[in-house]
């Protein structure tokens, strides 16, 4: 006798969400390469997420570095974003936010300065940063196979 109704239940993670829960608490810089969302504290930096969603609860003494940022509590950082932020109704944000498309709702509380580029440029720059990154890391390679 099965003692759960759905069998078929997969624990696989396909889009990477991680998730700080209410009661938890995170100190240093956080890297996340997926999805964030942050219902507990972090003093610390977030970096190269996708899309970091601070809920109602979350408290981030840190900047954070993202695709997509929606802010629901509070932020005592700078926000940088590739494509947009979204300060929601009953958040706090203490610092600056840049991002091509930023979002302030009524009843956010903001104390800072924004700043609105282009989103090509950030990109740009971020894939040839990477694209110098590889040619080093080949030209280190063979020239460690040489020396061999």
């Amino acid at each position: 006798m099965a003692i759960f109704k759905n069998t078929n239940i997969s624990f696989e993670s396909k889009n990477g969400d991680t998730v700080i829960g209410n009661e938890a608490y995170f100190q240093g810089t956080l890297t996340a390469k997926g999805s964030l969302r942050i219902d507990g504290r972090v003093d610390g930096s977030i970096v190269d997420a996708k899309i970091v969603t601070i809920g109602k609860s979350g408290k981030i003494k840190g900047d954070i570095s993202c695709e997509v940022c929606y802010l629901c509590g509070e932020v005592k950082g700078n926000v940088t974003a590739l494509d947009h932020i979204e300060v929601l109704s009953g958040s706090r944000v203490d610092g600056d936010l840049r991002a091509p498309r930023i979002m302030l709702e009524e009843g956010a509380l903001f104390n800072g300065n924004c700043s609105m580029e282009q989103a090509r440029k950030g990109h740009a720059d971020k894939a040839e940063k990477i694209e110098k990154l590889e040619k080093t890391e080949k030209t280190e390679k063979t020239d460690r196979t040489e020396a061999k």
